[in-house]
Protein backbone atom coordinates (compact mmCIF):
# COMPACT_ATOMS: atom_id res chain seq x y z
CA UNK A 1 0.00 0.00 0.00
CA UNK A 2 1.44 3.68 -0.59
CA UNK A 3 1.93 6.09 1.22
CA UNK A 4 1.81 9.66 1.46
CA UNK A 5 3.87 12.91 3.06
CA UNK A 6 2.44 15.86 3.03
CA UNK A 7 4.83 18.51 3.67
CA UNK A 8 4.37 22.18 5.51
CA UNK A 9 0.94 21.32 6.61
CA UNK A 10 -0.32 24.56 8.57
CA UNK A 11 -0.84 24.28 12.03
CA UNK A 12 -4.90 25.24 11.87
CA UNK A 13 -5.42 22.80 9.38
CA UNK A 14 -3.55 19.50 11.41
CA UNK A 15 -5.79 20.86 14.49
CA UNK A 16 -9.22 21.21 12.33
CA UNK A 17 -8.28 17.46 10.90
CA UNK A 18 -7.68 16.09 14.00
CA UNK A 19 -10.81 17.74 15.90
CA UNK A 20 -12.98 16.54 12.88
CA UNK A 21 -11.30 12.74 13.31
CA UNK A 22 -12.49 13.20 16.89
CA UNK A 23 -16.31 13.96 15.74
CA UNK A 24 -15.92 11.16 13.45
CA UNK A 25 -14.23 8.45 16.15
CA UNK A 26 -11.51 8.09 13.73
CA UNK A 27 -7.67 8.75 14.10
CA UNK A 28 -6.55 11.84 12.06
CA UNK A 29 -4.73 9.72 9.77
CA UNK A 30 -8.14 7.13 8.97
CA UNK A 31 -9.87 10.65 8.71
CA UNK A 32 -7.00 12.08 6.14
CA UNK A 33 -8.22 8.75 4.28
CA UNK A 34 -11.52 8.69 4.49
CA UNK A 35 -11.32 12.54 2.79
CA UNK A 36 -9.17 11.50 0.04
CA UNK A 37 -11.43 8.18 -0.04
CA UNK A 38 -14.08 11.00 -1.02
CA UNK A 39 -12.60 13.08 -3.07
CA UNK A 40 -11.20 10.47 -5.69
CA UNK A 41 -14.20 8.13 -5.57
CA UNK A 42 -17.46 9.83 -5.03
CA UNK A 43 -20.17 7.51 -3.88
CA UNK A 44 -22.20 8.62 -7.59
CA UNK A 45 -19.42 7.91 -9.76
CA UNK A 46 -20.71 5.44 -12.57
CA UNK A 47 -20.19 2.11 -11.90
CA UNK A 48 -20.08 -0.54 -15.03
CA UNK A 49 -21.32 -3.62 -13.81
CA UNK A 50 -24.48 -1.69 -12.59
CA UNK A 51 -25.26 0.21 -15.27
CA UNK A 52 -24.82 -2.88 -17.69
CA UNK A 53 -26.92 -4.99 -15.50
CA UNK A 54 -29.78 -1.97 -15.71
CA UNK A 55 -28.87 -1.95 -19.87
CA UNK A 56 -30.17 -5.42 -19.67
CA UNK A 57 -33.16 -5.02 -17.37
CA UNK A 58 -34.19 -1.81 -19.07
CA UNK A 59 -33.63 -4.23 -22.75
CA UNK A 60 -35.79 -6.98 -21.02
CA UNK A 61 -32.57 -9.08 -20.25
CA UNK A 62 -31.06 -12.39 -21.82
CA UNK A 63 -31.83 -15.66 -21.48
CA UNK A 64 -28.43 -17.04 -21.14
CA UNK A 65 -28.22 -21.28 -19.90
CA UNK A 66 -25.36 -20.99 -16.86
CA UNK A 67 -24.10 -24.42 -18.13
CA UNK A 68 -20.41 -24.56 -18.77
CA UNK A 69 -19.20 -26.91 -21.83
CA UNK A 70 -17.98 -30.09 -19.86
CA UNK A 71 -16.02 -31.41 -23.54
CA UNK A 72 -12.45 -32.04 -22.82
CA UNK A 73 -10.13 -29.66 -23.72
CA UNK A 74 -7.46 -30.83 -27.11
CA UNK A 75 -3.76 -30.74 -26.04
CA UNK A 76 -1.96 -28.17 -28.25
CA UNK A 77 -0.18 -29.03 -31.30
CA UNK A 78 2.64 -26.82 -32.02
CA UNK A 79 4.13 -28.74 -35.41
Amino acid sequence: MAAVTIRNLPEETHRALKLRAAKHGRSTEAEIREILEEATRPKDRLKIGSELAAFGRRHGGLDLEPGRDQTPAEPADFE
